[in-house]
């Protein structure tokens, strides 16, 4: 085959990557939503129904976080000769940063949550992958696993000892940590630490399943991902216990990430499967698939969810019609919040499938903003 054959060859998308980001996307409207209007007295941990609930929701943002970590970098990759700078998506990697962190202040600026965890993951991709481009004797999966191994590893570490009393005299224990006192301040709920984690584990998936491309669509590669996955969410503590006994050493141990790896587990069991239906019947779901849509608009979905819900920045959401809290106009029973949650979910939906009408309505507005952001970062 020519080189212009293959120039003129169809790139053929991972719509594995899109389903994952639609999954967790959806699985988050709906767990906001559940988790902002079920009373109290219908939190029965021994209720099958609910604790399924939130046993799911307990996994949504690690799949989140680590599949923000692998699409940019199996991205990235594309351009993998060129200098740093010279990357353009390097440069799109600034530009984001600075756009998450935007709007990460724009709908919640007295809180630190997913937006800012990604905008921070990213940035650390960012200068790992400059690292990797004056250490190319060193393969990139090692720098990601070894950052995400890290960062598991320090959660523990920053809880306890003169670091922990440091961060905490500072007021910075939050970005590091959700720990602090009596349970989880509701402002800090995605800290740095172990946040970042799961992003650097996503990075290095990416950067696998770019080197490893020709692989993935086999039986196989699913089949030992799945593997992995089961392994870990299953038996991450004792793995993790083993590995501090070989290692021996007492001021950085492994087994207080043991509920991480656990999770990664499970995320790692869902990339599977859906790598499996991607190889499966992927052939047969348009690239203009509403589901697929919904994972590549994600941001949009976010921000917009914060506006409609909690009322950020118009301060008129629907947690003043319907919440948990006692102040609500009216309260929920389980059935009226799980089919508010359906309904929600639906709008979202409904508002993706017309996005690109709505997005040519409103390019006077958009247009400029769009073009001021790619000539500051010089991506226009």
């Amino acid at each position: 085959m020519t080189t212009k054959e293959l120039s003129m060859k169809p790139k053929v998308r991972l719509k594995f990557i899109d389903m994952a980001r639609s999954v967790a996307i959806l699985l988050m409207l709906e767990g906001h939503f559940v988790d902002d209007t079920l009373l109290e007295v219908y939190r029965d941990p021994d209720n099958m129904i609910f604790f399924s609930w939130k046993f799911v929701r307990s996994f949504t943002a690690p799949v989140f976080l680590t599949v923000t970590g692998m699409i940019f970098v199996y991205l990235l990759l594309k351009n993998r000769e060129e200098r740093w700078i010279d990357n353009i998506r390097i440069r799109k990697g600034f530009k984001r940063v600075v756009e998450l962190l935007f709007w990460g202040l724009a709908v919640q600026w007295y809180a630190f949550h997913v937006l800012e965890a990604i905008s921070f993951g990213i940035l650390t991709i960012l200068i790992i992958y400059g690292l990797y481009k004056l250490l190319r004797f060193i393969p990139l999966w090692i720098f990601f696993f070894s950052a995400g191994v890290t960062i598991f590893a320090l959660y523990k570490i920053v809880l306890v000892g003169e670091l922990s009393q440091t961060f905490i005299e500072e007021g910075y224990m939050h970005l590091i940590t959700d720990n602090v006192g009596d349970g989880r301040d509701p402002k800090y709920w995605f800290p740095i630490i172990p946040s970042i984690g799961y992003t650097m584990f996503g990075a290095m998936i990416g950067a696998l399943l770019h080197d490893l491309k020709s692989h993935v669509r086999t039986w196989y590669f699913p089949t030992i991902v799945f593997t992995i996955g089961f392994v870990f969410f299953w038996w991450a503590k004792e793995i993790l216990y083993g590995l501090d006994q070989v290692l021996k050493m007492d001021s950085f141990q492994f087994i207080g990430g043991d509920s991480m790896y656990s999770k990664m587990g499970m995320v790692l069991m869902e990339l599977s499967v859906l790598i499996f239906i991607d190889n499966k019947w992927g052939h047969k779901i348009s690239e203009n698939n509403l589901f697929l849509k919904v994972g590549q608009n994600t941001l949009t979905i976010y921000v917009l969810h914060m506006v409609v819900l909690y009322g950020s920045i118009t301060g008129l959401g629907l947690n003043r019609l319907f919440s948990k809290g006692e102040h609500s106009v009216m309260h929920l029973n389980p059935w009226e919040v799980a089919l508010g949650a359906a309904l929600f979910v639906a709008f979202f939906v409904l508002l993706i499938k017309y996005l690109d009408w709505i997005k040519k309505r409103l390019e006077f507005i958009l247009g400029p903003i769009r073009r001021f952001f790619n000539k500051l970062f010089f991506v226009a």
